[in-house]
């Protein structure tokens, strides 16, 4: 069974970085094929897609995550990152990586205006 393990999440003025990274382990065989990603939650809202890559890297990203976060994984490592750059007040929730259908524990991410 596939086990995610996050980190990298924090707080952070407007307009900061930061980057998130996801391991993943177990389940060797699929680990390179399913998509991975991220979702987030914003207190009081529904979890929303934020970003994810294929096994063959392509990428796919929400239109607020466009432009300002990349998304990459690295195979050898099982490991998926999630680099955001110019972040906003809005950025701010609980992020969660995926792969497949398992879901992390979530990293928050606080962005202060």
């Amino acid at each position: 069974q596939v086990h995610l393990t996050e980190s990298g999440g924090g707080l952070v003025q407007a307009g900061g970085s930061l980057r998130l990274s996801c391991v993943a382990s177990g389940g060797i065989f699929t680990l390179r094929i399913k998509s991975m990603g991220y979702y987030r939650q914003a207190p009081g809202k529904q979890r929303e897609f934020v970003a994810d890559v294929t096994g063959s890297g392509s990428t796919n990203y929400a239109d607020s995550a466009k432009g300002r976060f990349t998304i990459s994984r690295d195979n050898a490592k099982n490991t998926v990152y999630l680099q955001m750059n110019s972040l906003k007040a809005e950025d701010t929730g609980v992020y969660y990586c995926y792969h497949g259908s398992v879901m992390g524990q979530g990293t928050q991410v606080t962005v202060s205006s």
